[in-house]
This record gives C-alpha cells, sequence and structure tokens, in this order.
C-alpha cells in the first residue's frame, strides 16, 4: 500500500464514526492524487440525499451527482457520506444546500473543474433542481451526462 493512503490525518477512515451534527461541523478529507499528472473525471451519486426546509422542518429529498477533475487533492469517500449525512438535521433551501456542497468541495480540494445536480424531489408539487459547475471542463475530459431523468410524476 502507498504510504499516500497511510495517513495519519485520516481520522474517520477505518474508524467507527458518528454522523456529524451539522455540515459545519462536518470534516472532509482528503487524500493525494495518485494521478495527478492525468484529467480524469471522479463522480460520486447520492441518490438518497436528505435535508430540512428551513421554514416547515419537513425533510427534502436530492438524488445529487457530484463532478470533479481533481488536481493535487482527491475527497475521501466516508468523510463525503458522513458530510452529506450531516445535512439531514439542516434546514436549507434547495439553493443553499446544493451551492453549500459545491463550495466546500472547492474549498477543501481545489480541483481542476467542479460540477454538482441537484435533482430534487417536489416540494409543494414543483421539483427545483440546482445546478452548479466551476466554469468550462478542462479540455479533452471526458464528461458523461449524469444520467438522472427529469421528474415526471407518476407518468
Amino acid at each position: 500500500m502507498s504510504q499516500e493512503y497511510r495517513q495519519s490525518d485520516l481520522s474517520q477512515l477505518g474508524h467507527e464514526t458518528q454522523v456529524p451534527p451539522s455540515p459545519e461541523e462536518a470534516r472532509l478529507e482528503t487524500v493525494a492524487n495518485p494521478h495527478p499528472d492525468r484529467s480524469y473525471l471522479v463522480r460520486f451519486t447520492c441518490p438518497e440525499f436528505t435535508a430540512l426546509c428551513p421554514i416547515t422542518g419537513q425533510p427534502d429529498f436530492a438524488h445529487l451527482v457530484i463532478d470533479y477533475a481533481p488536481r493535487k487533492r482527491l475527497v475521501e469517500s466516508k468523510s463525503l457520506k458522513l458530510y452529506l449525512a450531516s445535512y439531514r438535521n439542516h434546514g436549507g433551501f434547495h439553493e443553499e444546500c446544493t451551492i453549500g456542497i459545491a463550495r466546500r468541495l472547492e474549498g477543501a480540494l481545489d480541483p481542476a473543474w467542479l460540477r454538482i445536480g441537484g435533482y430534487w424531489y417536489p416540494r409543494g408539487g414543483i421539483p427545483i433542481d440546482v445546478f452548479y459547475q466551476s466554469g468550462p471542463p478542462p479540455e479533452g475530459l471526458w464528461v458523461p451526462e449524469q444520467g438522472v431523468a427529469p421528474y415526471r410524476g407518476r407518468g
């Protein structure tokens, strides 16, 4: 195993870890990119993301697709899972949650490119989808479609 992956600063991977009480308290951990000389895409899909409506306290659900082209660092997946799970008790509008996740990842990773698709399930009968990308993707980067169909109700 590479020394890059035996970092003592990874406090969550390989340890019993509780979901943080809030996104602000969650720790996003990173590891060295083993291929910093290559342009490639990393995708995380979270089909059961949950947050709370900041007004009613009712749960809101989304299917998130996070794509990024790394530079020097990769996000460690367990820390990302715990970070996303910390939104379960967080009151935030769809836009705040989606863009907040993107900004937090940009700050932790300094990626060459990042995009996030927040495909939110309807609230009050209207789906509110939120999309963000940091700029145009790097030239030559293969960026597949996110693969989430638009909301069609029951039909």
